[in-house]
């Protein structure tokens, strides 16, 4: 048996649903665990996050002047490379609260028509958010695949997680 057999064992797998409007995440074994805004809050200037998901969607047109909310995603691809980091690495913390010794395995549902420059930036982001692998699926190739899985999902990419 191979360390990376080992680590397989232990790992949490994590198919993540990068939606304009909302981010979903599925968690093997467990189902969508999460389904919250693609928002994130940061102070004016320093780019330090306030608050990510729902609460940062409050703060959406009414947030004082040092604070900005921010939709990272455009068109379901990365507008924000760092935002989308920072959102990536508070959802993961959100559903895995302990601190992980094994870095998750992820799979990102990503749109058809994106460029290469536009899968690396989704790649990297979910590796500085933590991730030790990530798997990039079309949305296309994901839905493909829930359908024989199930006609009641909501997020076709992380579905794909469960086969």
């Amino acid at each position: 048996m191979a360390i990376r057999d080992v680590f397989d064992n232990f790992s949490t797998d994590i198919g993540i649903d990068l939606g304009t409007c909302n981010t979903l995440v599925h968690v093997k074994g467990k189902g969508i665990v999460l389904c919250e805004p693609s928002v994130v809050a940061v102070e004016r200037g320093t780019k330090k996050v306030v608050a990510v998901g729902s609460e940062a969607k409050k703060m959406l047109w009414k947030t004082p002047g040092k604070i900005i909310a921010i939709r990272p995603m455009r068109d379901g691809v990365i507008a924000d490379f760092e935002t989308t980091e920072k959102m990536i690495r508070y959802f993961i913390g959100k559903v895995l609260p302990r601190k992980w010794f094994i870095k998750p395995r992820m799979v990102i549902g990503i749109p058809t028509c994106i460029t290469e420059v536009e899968k690396r930036a989704v790649r990297e982001s979910a590796e500085q958010a933590g991730a030790r692998e990530v798997v990039l699926i079309e949305e296309s190739m994901a839905a493909a695949i829930d359908s024989s899985i199930s006609t009641t999902s909501r997020a076709p990419a992380c579905s794909a997680l469960s086969r």
